[in-house]
């Protein structure tokens, strides 16, 4: 195991963490996946909707909540 192995495992160990903490793991959740963003209606990247399920905004909406003090 090299150096970039161990990193790409803590990485995983530190999403699956967050996840967990907001209540969404990737074995819980069996809803449906949004493609597109509840907020403007942009397709949300494949990637995305895999590292966070249940997710219904794009990044950009998601900025736009977290500063304004939402979700």
């Amino acid at each position: 195991m090299d150096v970039t192995d161990i990193a790409t495992e803590t990485e995983e160990a530190f999403r699956e963490q967050a996840l967990a903490a907001r209540g969404v793991g990737r074995a819980h959740y069996s809803g449906p996946r949004i493609t597109h963003c509840e907020g403007c209606g942009d397709e949300i990247p494949p990637k995305r909707s895999e590292i966070l399920p249940g997710v219904e905004l794009c990044v950009y909406c998601q900025e736009g909540v977290e500063r304004m003090g939402g979700r």
